[in-house]
Formats: C-alpha cells, structure tokens, sequence
C-alpha cells in the first residue's frame, strides 16, 4: 500500500515492539522486521546505527525510536485527524 521503505527492529518479549507492529498493520503499513534476539546479524545492523534497543523503527532515512505513536504518523505521512478540530466544527452556546 505504501511506498516507503519500512524496517522495524524488534526484540522477544518487548511490549513496545509489539505495540509498533500492530500499529503498522493497523494502518496497513507494508514493513520488514528484524528480529535481533533471533538473528544476531540484525543486532549488529542496529549497532552500526549506533542504536542498542528496540523497538527502532526506519521510514525510508527517518528513524523512530521505541513506541511514538505521533512520530510513527508523521514519518509515514499519516494525517492525525483527531489532534486538532476545525474552526468550523466548535460551536459554542
């Protein structure tokens, strides 16, 4: 459904990891994850970024550290249609 490239580093047994994860497939995020307690060469990718906990999330060049809901939107382009209200929308008695 997207095009950006979305890779997410993830952990066993990380809340947050998972609470990313459902997020993307909530919006319909098409992502990559790698898991570094599985695969060890995957935690070295996230050292050379000078990066040592997950979840670490990378939109295209952007990274998102841990569970960022907002920064998870605005990187991916998302629209927070419920952060603000439009002038025309307040009434007032």
């Amino acid at each position: 459904m997207n095009q950006q490239r979305v890779v997410v580093y993830t952990s066993d047994h990380c809340t947050h990891c998972k609470q990313v994860l459902s997020k993307l497939e909530e919006w319909e995020i098409d992502f990559k994850e790698k898991n570094i307690s599985q695969d060890r060469a995957y935690f070295k990718e996230l050292q050379q970024q000078k990066i040592y906990g997950t979840p670490a999330t990378f939109i295209d060049d952007e990274k998102v550290l841990g569970y960022q809901e907002r920064g998870l939107k605005r990187a991916l382009g998302i629209q927070d249609a419920g952060r603000f209200q439009s002038a025309d929308t307040i009434h007032f008695s």
